[in-house]
């Protein structure tokens, strides 16, 4: 070691941090895992090991295949729907204007909305008979409980909520932009929405990577819209796979199957980071 002396008392620091990561995400993740090889009984207690026959049971169930479906196209939705709303609102408040303040913070608020309130709020919008939505547009559909509409229904909800965050993200990165760029662009004749496609993404590219990889994760865990919204309904069209886990643990107790589903849950979502942060070295320039 050189004669050099190693420092142990640093490490002492680090000893409330482990014991918190050790006791709300290690144990869990782990147990999981343990738990999605056994048959439970209704306390989620694991009583007969059964390996990988709780995945096989889900790989060849059409329910499960519905869920998985319907997540990545909810997913899709609100990823899309969230960033460019974000995106949108970022550059609208990226000039000072009368009354900017009131509009950056009426972007900005769905961030501090609660998802179980907002969706509240939402159901009612969307009654078919005193619904503001049927009554503005003059239209007689029952949003929520029509399997075309529904999923949609709860996206948009989901990528408003999510928007409020992206606003913020955006505005952050374009206030790093030099705004002399813009100027001698527009010497050299470059159109505003030249200005657009070749200065502003380019230069907000490392926090549009970010922004999409942390949507699509909260994306998927989404739960609180679907719970009382929909429920899962009508018939499997919003079954997201949270939604799945929760109904399998928790009415249907089989805890063994629902952490079957939190696991591949788990690999999805990495196998999509780890994905993304391969495309983010060739594509995303600092």
């Amino acid at each position: 070691m050189n004669g050099k002396k190693i420092k142990v008392e640093p490490y002492f620091y680090l000893i409330p941090s482990f014991l918190v990561f050790g006791a709300f995400l290690f144990y869990p993740f782990f147990k999981t895992i343990y738990l999605s090889l056994y048959k439970t009984n209704k306390m989620g207690q694991a009583k007969l090991f059964v390996g990988v026959e709780n995945y096989t049971s889900l790989l060849t169930s059409k329910s499960f295949y519905n869920s998985l479906i319907v997540t990545l196209v909810f997913v899709a939705i609100v990823v899309a729907g969230s960033m460019l709303l974000g995106l949108v609102t970022a550059v609208l408040c990226n000039k000072a204007f009368p009354g900017i303040r009131f509009f950056s913070t009426a972007f900005a608020l769905p961030m501090a909305i609660a998802s179980s309130s907002a969706a509240m709020i939402f159901k009612i919008m969307l009654h078919p008979s005193i619904g503001i939505i049927n009554k503005i547009f003059h239209l007689d559909i029952n949003w929520i409980s029509d399997p075309r509409y529904a999923l949609i229904c709860v996206a948009i909800l989901t990528a408003w909520l999510n928007s409020g965050i992206n606003f913020l993200y955006f505005s952050a990165g374009l206030s790093n932009i030099d705004d002399t760029i813009y100027e001698r662009a527009s010497v050299d004749g470059a159109s505003h929405i030249q200005q657009f496609f070749r200065l502003t993404l380019p230069g907000i590219a490392p926090i549009m990577f970010y922004t999409l990889v942390v949507d699509i994760i909260q994306a998927f865990q989404s739960f609180g819209q679907v719970k009382i919204l929909t429920q899962g309904g009508p018939g499997e069209s919003t079954n997201l796979i949270v939604y799945s886990i929760y109904r399998d643990a928790f009415f249907n107790y089989r805890f063994g199957s629902a952490a079957a589903q939190s696991v591949i849950l788990f690999l999805i979502i990495m196998a999509l980071t780890l994905i993304m942060f391969r495309v983010e070295k060739k594509g995303v320039k600092y």
